[in-house]
């Protein structure tokens, strides 16, 4: 009954009732044994034509991986507009005299995507247009978007990468991700290393052994690197492990706190535009009566959702999901922040989620949001779920930009090297999930007659690991896909 219950709240056009527990389908089944994963370690839910094909535990909460990050795109989309963009501002209420500001200038962080080097060297090169060589007065880095505004302070490391890209936590001013790009040469006995961008006063060192090793396994080899303060206030990072002989290789990392790293690379930047500043950066807010003096806005909101999807980006997700809780839609600006609230920006972009599922039926019971973007451990989502959210995004405004954001089976994003011999391949869009524990699958695949169906499957179980989890769900896509005419399961 309670079953019954959720489903008809979840999909108000559903007609066939959704039974208990079904009898997977014989290839599926096939795929648990063959991997000894459990059948009850797997939930999943096919939808078409708004009838139940497919139900197994389906109205069970679980760890959704990466497909979270379908929640958190179709509803910034639907919530913040297609037109929506972060942007970044320099600010003062200081005086121009001659060539120099008499006052503080402010960094204004609004939650930027697109903040880069780049971007930055444009808004600085922008202040040098308007005859200011000089700035007298502090460096203000304001940050207080978000609530708190250093999310990522004290935070215990979700796995043994905190340095890699995908662990990001942002924040309202996030410039290049936080990332310092390596390029690590090993040529006649020696390791170069050249870095970007440039940071004032860090500098990069190794004490890396090269080896016999193959050179696309280098990171085997990869040991946590540090970032030591000096005592003359320079920064040296410092490489460790070991690294192939004849070895080229790329790599980022996110080792310097960001106060450091944007403090340097503004520095950096605007000395080698020929201007000067004093030597004070502090945390702090934009007076009221600050004026503009340079911005830079972020792309549109569905090449943001694009670049989250695809690749399935972290940072780009928790950005978005954050931004819900923090900003609102301007058709004029991109964004402006929300009214002023000592509630936390977690809170009110959790709770933007949950009405906005209720606004579309479907009931929130059991869910469970940490950061939006499903690298957690805490996420829960039910498969019923998730099939709403896709259900809603198939009559959403921006259903062709949210679609649009999903990997193509066997074509692009997460799916690129995935089903390339089944009838999904090409025609089927499929968000991925992955994690130690977790696999899962989420989006539309066409079955054999062209008949679009909500296809939505997760395993959480420590035997995924080796392409066993991943065996079972491509079956499962590959059996949709091929499927036509299979009547609907009675209860």
């Amino acid at each position: 009954m309670i079953r019954r219950r959720l489903l008809a709240l979840a999909f108000p056009l559903l007609a066939a009732w959704v039974p208990a527990q079904a009898q997977l389908p014989e290839p599926v089944a096939s795929a648990l044994r063959s991997t000894t994963i459990p059948a009850d370690a797997l939930s999943v839910l096919v939808l078409r034509d708004n009838q139940t094909v497919l139900s197994h535990l389906a109205d069970r909460p679980m760890q959704p991986a990466s497909t979270m990050k379908l929640v958190t795109t179709l509803i910034g989309l639907d919530t913040l507009g297609p037109v929506f963009r972060g942007r970044t501002e320099l600010r003062s209420n200081g005086t121009l005299q001659g060539d120099t500001l008499k006052g503080d200038l402010v960094l204004r962080g609004g939650a930027d995507a697109d903040f880069s080097t780049e971007a930055l060297t444009t808004m600085l090169r922008s202040l040098r247009y308007q005859g200011i060589r000089t700035i007298q007065g502090r460096l203000v880095l304001d940050r207080q978007l978000f609530n708190p505004a250093r999310i990522d302070l004290g935070v215990p490391p979700f796995d043994e990468s905190p340095e890699a890209y995908y662990n990001v936590i942002p924040d309202a001013l996030l410039v290049n991700k936080n990332m310092l790009q390596l390029d690590l040469r090993a040529n006649g006995g020696r390791l170069t290393i050249s870095t970007l961008p440039a940071l004032e006063g860090v500098s990069v060192t190794s004490d890396m052994r090269l080896i016999d090793a193959d050179c696309a396994r280098w990171e085997d080899g990869w040991k946590l690197p540090e970032a030591l303060p000096q005592a003359d206030g320079r920064i040296k990072v410092v490489l460790h492990g070991t690294f192939p002989k004849n070895c080229v290789a790329s790599y980022s990392i996110n080792v310097i706190d960001r106060q450091d790293y944007l403090d340097r690379l503004f520095r950096a930047t605007w000395t080698s535009l020929g201007g000067s500043i004093g030597d004070t950066t502090v945390d702090g807010l934009t007076p009221p009566d600050a004026k503009l003096l340079a911005e830079h806005v972020s792309r549109a909101l569905p090449e943001i959702v694009r670049d989250t999807n695809k690749p399935s980006d972290n940072t780009l997700a928790r950005t978005i999901f954050l931004s819900l809780g923090a900003l609102e839609p301007d058709p004029v600006l991109g964004s402006h922040p929300q009214p002023g609230s000592a509630v936390t920006t977690f809170s009110r972009a959790d709770a933007a989620v949950r009405n906005w599922l209720r606004a579309h039926g479907i009931d929130d019971t059991g869910l469970v949001l940490e950061n939006g973007s499903g690298l957690s451990r805490l996420e829960r989502i039910t498969p019923v779920q998730m099939a709403g959210v896709l259900l809603a995004g198939q009559r959403s405004n921006w259903a062709p930009e949210f679609q649009a954001s999903m990997p193509i089976v066997a074509i692009d994003g997460t799916m690129r090297r995935r089903l390339h011999d089944s009838p999904a391949a090409g025609r089927a869009r499929m968000k991925t999930g992955t994690l130690k524990n977790v696999v899962a699958l989420a989006g539309y695949v066409p079955d054999a007659s062209g008949r679009q169906c909500v296809v939505v499957a997760m395993i959480n179980s420590d035997l995924v690991s080796n392409g066993r989890g991943r065996l079972v769900l491509d079956t499962l896509v590959d059996w949709v896909a091929r499927m036509d005419g299979v009547p609907l399961q009675q209860p």
